[in-house]
């Protein structure tokens, strides 16, 4: 399998950003990483391993970014107003650097990019989807928490309300709402098992939102043995992906 390591700068960052790349060919899927924040975390769970027959066949391009969680939504120390500047910053970094890179890496200035993730990383792909649908077109989101609210505790903002699904989704309307509906597409996957406490009802909670709201998606509940964990989450990014890009 074709596989580089790519540090690519980013002013808002101030810093440079690790990225993995892997495949030779096919639709770019930007992969969100869990809490952890790791690039390389999708290789070393075997995830890139479970999706080999995807990348091998040319049918996806895998880009996996760090991301910078532990500086904004996990984090201890941070006052409120750093923890979203920062989250600012790397929204900057993913629009302003990553996408640009991945179109080129693709050779079309205009490439729909599909977002997945697992965990926080299902919160952000599905938050990046619906505050970018001209950019990303499908979101995979599994086992994901989309009420970041209780992160935050009693600070609140408009930072905190606009990377906030399910706060900010009931009130989308106008052209906007017509670009969500027209561009973007999200899958949401959820078991009921072991440790799916609170993504489960997030879950279920924005599935009924995006279907008031009338925005392509699908609600795909898995049963009470299903826990928040690699092993679900490969069979479940298996079967939906290769149902998206067959």
């Amino acid at each position: 399998m074709h596989r580089r390591h790519e540090i690519l700068p980013n002013a808002a960052m101030g810093r440079k950003m690790h990225v993995w790349c892997f495949g030779h060919f096919g639709m770019p899927l930007l992969v969100f990483p869990t809490a952890a924040g790791f690039a390389h975390e999708w290789d070393r769970q075997s995830m890139i391993t479970t999706l080999a027959p995807l990348i091998l066949s040319g049918k996806i391009k895998v880009y996996c970014p760090e991301s910078n969680v532990a500086e904004t939504w996990t984090s201890k120390t941070n006052s409120g107003e750093k923890r979203m500047e920062r989250h600012r910053a790397y929204e900057d970094f993913i629009v302003n650097t990553l996408v640009p890179f991945i179109r080129a890496d693709c050779r079309s200035n205009a490439i729909p990019i599909a977002v997945t993730g697992a965990s926080l990383g299902g919160f952000y792909a599905a938050n990046f989807a619906l505050k970018f649908p001209d950019l990303f077109n499908y979101a995979l989101c599994m086992s994901g928490r989309y009420n970041l609210s209780h992160f935050m505790g009693s600070f609140q903002s408009g930072d905190v309300y606009f990377n906030n699904p399910l706060a900010y989704v009931v009130n989308l309307h106008g052209e906007f709402l017509e670009r969500v509906q027209k561009n973007t597409h999200l899958t949401l996957v959820c078991g009921q098992g072991p440790y799916e406490e609170g993504c489960i009802e997030e879950t279920i909670a924005l599935a009924d939102l995006l279907l008031a709201k009338g925005i392509p998606h699908y609600k795909d509940i898995w049963g009470r043995e299903v826990a928040h964990d690699w092993g679900w989450w490969k069979k479940q990014a298996l079967m939906h992906l290769t149902h998206r890009f067959q």
